[in-house]
Order: C-alpha cells, then sequence, then structure tokens
C-alpha cells in the first residue's frame, strides 16, 4: 500500500493564489518601499488588495473572517508568504500577532473578543507579547513581574520585560506575570491584556541587536523591545484565560509560533537558494562557467538537500495536527532544524556570490544577520535539544526503542 503524498486540489488552489500574489503584488511592494513609498500606505494598499480577494488570516476560522486553512494548507502558504517580508504582514498573518490572536480566540472571554480581538482580526491594530526577561530567559518559569490585587477591581503589575518583539509597533500588549508564588511551579503565573500606550507599560528602547536594520523595521514591528513595568494597572475583566493559567497558554502560542518561522524559513532559504543559481548561472571564472563547477554543483546540493529535509519534517507536522496527534516531539526537533537549515543555506548563497554576498546590494547580508536570531527566539536550540533527548530517554524506557521519539510512528 503506497503512502500518499498528494496535496488536495483546494490546497493547491490556495497555494497557488498566494504565490502568484507574493510575486506580483508583495515583491514589487518591496521595491516601492525602497524607492520611498512610506510603509503604511504601501501596507494598507496590500491589504484591501488581499482582502478584496479573499486572502485574509490564512490561519483563522471562517467564521471569525479569516480563511479557516487546516494545517497543510497554511504550511503552503507560509511557505509562500516568507519569499517577502511584506507577506504575512500583507494577509495579517505576522508574527507575534498571529499565535497572540489566536491565544485569544481560544481563553478570551467575550468582552475580550470584542473589544481586543476584533481590531486585531480587522488589521486595525497590531499586538506584542511580553514574556521573556532578562533574569529568567530561555526559562520562562523564572519570570519575577509579579501581579497583585489592590483591591478596587484591578490588578498591579510590577517587573520589567526583555526582547518583546513588535512592541513599539503595538496598540495592545499581553504581559504574563506571577499570582500566586505559592502554587506549583507552572502554575503561578497569569496573562493580562494592556491597551497601549500605558504610562505604567514603560518601552525603554528598542534593543540594538546584529540584525541589518532598514528604513521601516521598527514600525513594519522588527524591534526587540526592553519594558519597565512599573505600577501597571489593569482591570480584573483583562485577565485572560482564568488565574493561574499563563504558562500554558504561553506554550500553547509558542507551539505556533515555531512552526510559523520554521515555514517562513523555508521560503527564505528557497528564495537564496535562487539568487545563488541564478548568480552561478550567469558567471564566469578563469575561462569557465560557474554553474559547471562540480564544488560549485555541490554546494547547491546539500542546500536543496536540506530544503527537501525541512518541507518533508513541516508536511509530517501538519499531518499529525491535521489528525489531532501529538506535535511536540517533532515540532521540538524541526524548531532546530529549521533555523540551522535557514542559516547554512543564506550562508552558502553568500559564499557563492563572493563580495557581492557580503555587501548589501543583495538582501543576502541582511537575511543572514536576521536569521541568527532563529536560533534563540522561542526556545533556544540548546533547550529544545535538551528536551528531545529526554524523550528519546522516556521512549527506550517505556517501549525498549527510542524509534517514537525519531520519528518511527510517521503514520
Amino acid at each position: 500500500m503506497a503512502i500518499d503524498f498528494t496535496i488536495p486540489e483546494e490546497a493547491r488552489e490556495v497555494r497557488a493564489r498566494v504565490r502568484k500574489w507574493v510575486q506580483e503584488e508583495c515583491l514589487p511592494a518591496e521595491k516601492a518601499m525602497e524607492a520611498g513609498r512610506p510603509y503604511r500606505e504601501v501596507l494598507a494598499e496590500l491589504r484591501a488588495k488581499a482582502r478584496a480577494r479573499g486572502l485574509w488570516l490564512p490561519f483563522f476560522p471562517v467564521e471569525h473572517g479569516g480563511m479557516g486553512l487546516g494545517p497543510l494548507a497554511n504550511a503552503l502558504v507560509q511557505m509562500e508568504l516568507g519569499q517577502s517580508h511584506l507577506g504575512a504582514l500583507s494577509m495579517n498573518s505576522q508574527g507575534p500577532d498571529d499565535a497572540t490572536m489566536l491565544t485569544l480566540l481560544a481563553h478570551g472571554t467575550d468582552y475580550q473578543k470584542e473589544k481586543f480581538l476584533k481590531p486585531l482580526i480587522n488589521g486595525e491594530k497590531r499586538i506584542c507579547y511580553s514574556m521573556t526577561e532578562k533574569a529568567a530567559g530561555a526559562d520562562a518559569t523564572g519570570m519575577q513581574t509579579i501581579a497583585v490585587k489592590d483591591g478596587k477591581g484591578n490588578w498591579v503589575l510590577n517587573g520589567e520585560k526583555w526582547f518583546s518583539s513588535a512592541a513599539t509597533a503595538a496598540d495592545i500588549a499581553v504581559v504574563m506575570a506571577k499570582t500566586n508564588p505559592d502554587a506549583p511551579r507552572h502554575q503561578q503565573y497569569s496573562t493580562f491584556i494592556v491597551e497601549l500606550p500605558n504610562p505604567g507599560y514603560n518601552i525603554l528602547r528598542d534593543i540594538p541587536t546584529m540584525a541589518v536594520h532598514g528604513p521601516h523595521y521598527t514600525e513594519m514591528g522588527g524591534g526587540h523591545a526592553e519594558v519597565k513595568i512599573e505600577n501597571l494597572i489593569v482591570p480584573e475583566e483583562n485577565l485572560l484565560g482564568g488565574e493561574g493559567q499563563g504558562f500554558a497558554m504561553g506554550q500553547h502560542r509558542l507551539a505556533y509560533g515555531r512552526l510559523r518561522h520554521g515555514m517562513h524559513n523555508v521560503a527564505m532559504a528557497q528564495r537564496a537558494l535562487d539568487l545563488a543559481t541564478e548568480h552561478v548561472t550567469k558567471r564566469e571564472t578563469f575561462g569557465e562557467k560557474l554553474e559547471d563547477r562540480q564544488g560549485v554543483q555541490f554546494m547547491l546540493a546539500e542546500c536543496a538537500s536540506q530544503l527537501y529535509i525541512a518541507r518533508l519534517m513541516l508536511m509530517h507536522i501538519a499531518y499529525k495536527a491535521e489528525n489531532g496527534m501529538d506535535i511536540r516531539q517533532e515540532n521540538g526537533i524541526a524548531k532546530v532544524f529549521l533555523a540551522n537549515m535557514v542559516h547554512k543555506v543564506v550562508d552558502t548563497a553568500i559564499q557563492l556570490h563572493g563580495a557581492l554576498g557580503y555587501s548589501l546590494d543583495t538582501p543576502l547580508a541582511a537575511w543572514y544577520t536576521h536569521i541568527r536570531s532563529q536560533r534563540l527566539v522561542d526556545g533556544p536550540d540548546e533547550v529544545h535539544k535538551w528536551i528531545t533527548g529526554k524523550n528519546v530517554i522516556r521512549a527506550y524506557k517505556k517501549d525498549g526503542t527510542s524509534a517514537a521519539a525519531a520519528g518511527g510512528d510517521l503514520l
């Protein structure tokens, strides 16, 4: 009996539409911005066109204004959107908003959905997620921001947050804080919805990073803010998902974010490989075409192999998600692989371009400095490897083989 890798026709159709959208609308819009058109003007025009064509919130249910795509179709779409910095933004599918919208949909009250989720769905506002702290790093349970009730129907938050992505572009923040230090470790934290700007949520700065920052970096949500939270008053009705549920909701949210990062990494790697292949077919060195050199072909082959593995990983995870299966082990493995894959492919593309690749005359150098973050965000490689390794040991002790933790239950 054959394994069927056929993509359903409806998923093929939506992928083709989104591919055409990115190539014919998003990439030219990038050029228009480079020529001086204001970002907000360009994005508003793109979004109006996208909505008119039914290309809006691909990951969101139809009854809430989205396209209602399942995990497989959404994965195919995201792998197209990642070809352009405006791709996800044009369809209101950008991070960190997308995963936080799903959290609000799953855990928000009717009031919270009407007041906070609705303008996000409509693309009128943006949202950030403030969990990470300097003192805690990858250990979210080490965060020190606290929230206490004031007896007047409010919570009062104090602490600091670090690397709150897109905070300077956001109109709403979701903030995690410790509400019960005596509870079990993973039940000490709660999540609060905060309207911005707010004097208690003080954005100190966008933290300078090694990434190449273009002229629209901050307004597009590329910044990572350091935030001082001082006597931040939050009404009790803005508690999201119930007291003590902050950590569980955060992990659910991060799971989608890791997958979306991986899908966009595939798209960027593919675009980098295309640029490299185009370049070697046009160049000659020492009287011989670059494309005919075996060393160059080997470099391209390695990139193609990495992309092939990456796509299979994502398709398998989408399959398991479609069927309601546990994807945590595969998600952790894929998160690490995809982050390293895009780094290798872009690095190879730079090498094949020579000094041109090292310059800013192609997008490769900017991509290279940006994608280094992929091995850190949503959990560093080492934490995911640690958990993956623990699961290998656990599977062996249970079954007498580690196969279940290493893709042995593919179907």
